[in-house]
């Protein structure tokens, strides 16, 4: 009786504990910043384009313009504007989502997975610092970010073969792309527009942030191997063991059935890697960007589905299935995009930033900089573009810096790290949203997971932002 009594207050506190979800979770943040429309006085910057063409903020020109609070119907049409404004990366969930079913559907990944886990047998946990360390460069060289996406679709079976879960899956990608975008030595989207604003060299101080990049990915990948091979001495312990089992039942039934790894399949296998290459090389040579890195997957799946000699309808129904997965992660996203609608059509965001602004002025510069870093993390939460909060902010705070003895070079630092690494924890990121909808973790059980990580990677920036502050990084 005793021992039931005991189970029955183990599954209540269970329960009691357990995280909301995910859209429960972006309820409360929409009604939170609504109702800050109320008490947030209206206010704007002028802007005008830059050399680059790029629409930047003007320094010293707020001025208080009336507030426009949003209505609870202003709050419910929010959704609807931000699924259309992220109509692009929605589409873009689609396409992959179903093109990758087509190719799952062969069974070609499955049997390559197969072959590369025995490969590796015995030293599994080596696949997870290589690719991480290949990812992060992709961050901080050319800003790899949407293009994980695909990449946690394409790695989700390996992962999980080699004994690991959903969330290492989306860590050694997504994660990965973003500890290289925030800590990047040669970002354009970043360190290039913002050390353009700034009004410094371009990409200078390459060699003191490229220690900033190799320690800040280093941790993360520490961070993440822990956590795999505690993982894979002990699925259960894994947030993601019942969904994952699923997953896995599948590669095994696969592995069970002794299907022949067949010329047919090592076609659609090199045909996956000619997809990533083309990828990559059109990101960097062409200008590839989400309509061209779709048309390449979605091709990649009708010549899986054909040369798989999967039927017409197979194919279609294979897709159909595929992108109904992302349905979820589709509506989180417009959610997130109606965070920053409600604040912009409420006109409160250049009121926060002025405010913001005015505190670091008074304050002594090594305090300062810690404040700065903290407010582009605040704003981050709103504007969750890497160039958008550059051109947001950088206007702003690099003369302010000039004030306070914070060097330009250190005030471009500072808001890389605070617009990066919080990306990874704000469901107000969308590139976050459509990689744990392509791997099915709930943002929920991710938030628990990388809230460690943040706490590290906090810390991490902070010495960082001493050390440069110290020895007079300029």
């Amino acid at each position: 009786m005793e021992v039931l009594q005991s189970q029955e207050k183990e599954v209540k506190q269970k329960k009691k504990f357990s995280m909301p979800n995910t859209l429960v979770i972006m309820a409360v943040v929409i009604a939170l910043v609504a109702v800050a429309t109320y008490l947030i006085p209206g206010g704007a910057y002028d802007r005008v384009l830059n050399d680059q063409g790029r629409e930047v903020v003007v320094s010293g020109t707020y001025k208080a313009i009336a507030s426009q609070p949003q209505s609870l119907f202003d709050v419910l049409q929010s959704p609807i504007e931000g699924i259309v404004q992220g109509g692009e990366i929605i589409a873009f969930l689609f396409i992959v989502g179903g093109a990758f079913s087509i190719v799952s559907r062969t069974k070609a990944i499955d049997l390559g997975i197969l072959k590369i886990v025995n490969v590796f047998k015995g030293k599994e946990i080596l696949v997870l610092p290589i690719l991480m360390f290949m990812f992060s460069i992709g961050g901080a060289t050319f800003g790899m970010s949407e293009e994980a996406i695909a990449f946690v679709a394409v790695l989700m079976p390996l992962v999980l073969a080699l004994g690991y879960d959903s969330i290492v899956a989306v860590a050694i990608t997504y994660l990965a792309c973003n500890l290289g975008f925030s800590a990047a030595m040669l970002n354009p989207f970043t360190v290039g527009i913002a050390q353009s604003i700034a009004g410094i060299q371009l990409y200078s101080g390459v060699e003191f942030r490229t220690l900033v990049w190799f320690v800040s990915t280093l941790v993360g990948c520490g961070f993440v191997m822990f956590y795999a091979m505690k993982i894979k001495k002990n699925p259960e312990l894994s947030p993601m063991f019942e969904h994952d089992q699923v997953k896995r039942e599948k590669l095994k039934s696969t592995e069970s059935e002794h299907t022949e790894f067949t010329l047919r399949h090592k076609i659609i296998i090199a045909a996956l890697f000619t997809s990533i290459a083309l990828v990559v090389y059109g990101v960097l040579k062409l200008e590839f960007w989400i309509p061209q890195i779709a048309a390449v997957f979605l091709g990649l799946g009708i010549i899986s589905g054909l040369v798989g000699k999967l039927a017409p309808n197979e194919i279609a129904e294979a897709f159909t299935d595929g992108a109904k997965d992302m349905i979820g992660a589709a509506i989180m996203i417009g959610l997130a995009k109606s965070v920053m609608i409600i604040a912009q059509n409420a006109n409160i965001i250049d009121t926060i930033l002025f405010n913001l602004a005015n505190v670091v002025g008074q304050l002594p510069s090594l305090i300062a900089s810690y404040i700065m870093f903290v407010i582009q993390m605040f704003i981050n939460f709103f504007v969750s573009s890497g160039s958008g909060q550059a051109a947001l902010t950088m206007p702003i705070l690099a003369p302010l810096g000039d004030l306070v003895g914070i060097s330009r070079q250190l005030s471009v630092l500072i808001y890389q790290l605070g617009d990066g690494f919080s990306n990874a924890m704000f469901p107000t990121s969308g590139v976050l949203i459509a990689c744990l909808g392509m791997a099915g973790v709930p943002y929920g059980k991710w938030l628990k997971w990388i809230l460690p990580l943040q706490a590290i990677l906090f810390m991490t920036a902070i010495v960082f932002i001493t050390i440069a502050s110290l020895i007079g990084w300029a």
